[in-house]
């Protein structure tokens, strides 16, 4: 699934090594997964962050735990370290973490970014915009925040209410509501 190079654990143990007697090991995952903004992310994990659909890798130095929903994402993710004059440095290649892997068991959050980056936000580039997640509450209300050209747009509402929530809404029947998060007064990118 992952591999991590022998110089990248030494790296890695090396700043473990470092921490407080709390910190547990290192914890990779993808913010944004499936979408074009995905980031793959290595931290320190402590208790307090190991989540019960976590998978562990286990080495002679340290625990490395991998996010759960970050898993189909990080297929064949590498993670390297290279010493060079400068010191070095770590690499992560995670050549899926864009790739939309969603079906009808995928997370809320992943199903609605598939349908925001792959049918809404291409409509909204002819007009220099975008819109993405910015949470989903408890009550299965997608928050929202447009940019570009559709910050401070005058037609956002119209944007919002017939096109970006009517789509969500037919695609994801589970969301209750969808909600525009982005100040709009700043209008110096605006379409409209």
């Amino acid at each position: 699934m992952i591999t991590i190079s022998d110089s990248a654990i030494d790296y890695l143990f090396e700043l473990l090594d470092k921490q407080d007697d709390d910190v547990l090991g290192i914890r990779i995952f993808i913010n944004q997964p499936g979408t074009p903004k995905a980031e793959t992310c290595i931290a320190y994990c402590r208790k307090d962050d190991v989540k019960e659909e976590d998978d562990t890798l286990h080495n002679d130095k340290f625990e490395v735990y991998l996010d759960g929903r970050s898993l189909p994402f990080l297929e064949d993710a590498k993670i390297d370290y290279s010493k060079d004059r400068m010191g070095g440095q770590l690499t992560i290649k995670a050549p899926n973490s864009k790739m939309p892997r969603v079906g009808d068991d995928s997370p809320l959050e992943d199903r609605i970014n598939y349908v925001l980056y792959n049918e809404v936000n291409p409509s909204l580039a002819s007009h220099g915009g975008e819109v993405s997640l910015i949470e989903v509450t408890a009550e299965k209300v997608a928050i929202l925040q447009f940019g570009g050209g559709c910050q401070g747009c005058a037609a956002v509402d119209m944007t919002l209410k017939h096109g970006v929530e009517k789509t969500l809404m037919d695609q994801i029947p589970e969301l209750t509501a969808v909600r525009d998060s982005t100040d709009h007064t700043d209008t110096s990118n605006a379409y409209m």
